[in-house]
């Protein structure tokens, strides 16, 4: 009896503790996150959640090099180090049918989020398959690629003269892809070490993709149907053709030795007065305003991805948006903090802070737009932005794009035909080999 009721005693203490210790453990949330800027804005965002309710939140970063690795590795350990992860469009396929995300349908129609965001950001950052109605993340932070260019440049009255005898029409903003072309030719002078344009050509892992895109999306071409996985007929039809032609010339009016580009190189394309413009994503521009890191600052404007010549007008998706891990123990936690995340109010305070909402009623808003010289930009393109595959063997089908792609622009091999015919066999073979395909 003693023994028993020590036991139950035991028992009862065992309980009291562990009871205890999940109470502590629902007061902190980890939110595992890239090492860039706005995990950082994420953070200070995340000590205003802390003071109203108390819940430390802790947002862990990597190296991005690092970032999917590691994340992967501890969802296919079914580890709970995180509660939620910031993680790529491109993960919502694996992390769904991997069954790491949380299914976050109903949270979805509970706060009418398809109509609260802006509607290609929820279909890009949350929703997969797509068209499926099936929600597995909250946008978080809203990016795509953008252009930022030398107004000084653009404005020099001897400049403007001179464009116009040549091309016949005023030097200006491009609004579509022929302006943006002849701009790019026309500040082409490699004697005066001042070159037209920079554009992303690495193919390590996804600028080449989202570079092409671009031009590929606004010249009306499409990587392939999203509901059928059919690519024959859309990666490689006359638009997307005269797409990669395109994106190729572009290339010819870049500074030398712009074989290897990303985000780093063409923000550099302004600051050493290399490019009169420049593409990168929009979360990289907030240095592109700051003299202590652009000596032009003064004189950077900023612009929206122009239309094709069919009047398309359409950008690449950068961005992430925030899921809750399936393994995590406060998932009932996790998403009091996204519905706190979804509010108008804390959506203007992330925008404050440096962070990219996808709120429509913060986009919309002039408080928002006036905020900073790309934030137009940013609204603009929000509402038009296209994304990758986001199926599980996306990183194939991307690799398979940069081994096609490369050669062909960096390397002159072949033609723009050939080039995306062979791209459609690789990525129709890779679906039949998934069973997406017969």
């Amino acid at each position: 009896m003693r023994k028993l009721v020590t036991s139950v005693l035991a028992g009862i203490g065992l309980t009291l503790a562990c009871g205890t210790s999940v109470h502590a453990q629902e007061k902190s949330l980890t939110i595992f996150w890239a090492e860039w800027d706005p995990a950082n804005y994420l953070q200070e965002l995340g000590n205003e959640y802390e003071k109203e309710t108390g819940v430390k939140i802790t947002v862990e970063t990597t190296p991005w090099a690092d970032f999917q690795t590691k994340a992967f590795t501890e969802f296919n350990a079914h580890g709970d180090a995180y509660d939620l992860v910031v993680g790529d469009s491109q993960w919502l396929g694996a992390g769904s049918t991997g069954g790491h995300y949380v299914d976050l349908t109903d949270f979805f129609k509970k706060h009418d989020l398809g109509n609260v965001m802006a509607p290609a950001t929820v279909k890009y950052y949350a929703e997969y398959p797509g068209n499926s109605g099936k929600y597995w993340a909250i946008p978080l932070e809203g990016d795509a690629v953008g252009w930022s260019y030398r107004k000084d440049w653009f404005e020099d009255p001897k400049e403007k003269a001179a464009f116009k005898a040549k091309y016949g029409y005023e030097l200006d903003v491009p609004k579509d892809f022929k302006a943006l072309r002849d701009i790019a030719e026309f500040f082409y002078r490699p004697d005066q070490k001042r070159y037209g344009i920079a554009i992303y050509t690495d193919n390590s892992y996804d600028a080449m993709a989202m570079g092409f895109e671009n031009a590929l999306f606004s010249y009306g071409g499409e990587l392939g149907d999203y509901a059928t996985y059919k690519v024959d007929g859309h990666i490689n039809s006359d638009k997307a053709v005269a797409a990669l032609d395109a994106y190729k010339e572009l290339y010819t009016f870049t500074p030398p030795g712009w074989a290897k580009t990303f985000f780093v190189e063409d923000n550099q394309a302004i600051t050493e007065n290399l490019a009169a413009m420049s593409m990168n994503f929009f979360a990289f521009f907030p240095s592109l305003i700051n003299e202590a890191s652009n000596p032009n600052a003064k004189n950077t404007g900023f612009f929206a991805n122009p239309a094709g010549p069919h009047g398309d007008q359409f950008a690449a998706l950068g961005g992430q948006g925030i899921s809750v891990v399936s393994y995590s123990q406060k998932q009932e936690e996790a998403m009091k903090f996204l519905e706190w995340f979804i509010k108008d109010d804390t959506q203007k305070k992330w925008a404050a802070l440096g962070g990219y909402t996808c709120s429509q009623a913060v986009l919309k808003s002039a408080e928002f737009q006036n905020a900073t010289p790309y934030n137009k930009a940013f609204y603009e393109t929000m509402f038009k932005v296209k994304d990758f595959w986001a199926v599980p063997e996306y990183a194939e089908l991307l690799q398979q794009l940069n081994q096609r792609i490369y050669p062909y622009m960096i390397g002159g091999d072949g033609t723009a035909k050939e080039t995306l015919d062979a791209l459609a066999g690789d990525w129709n073979a890779t679906f039949k080999k998934y069973g997406r395909v017969q």
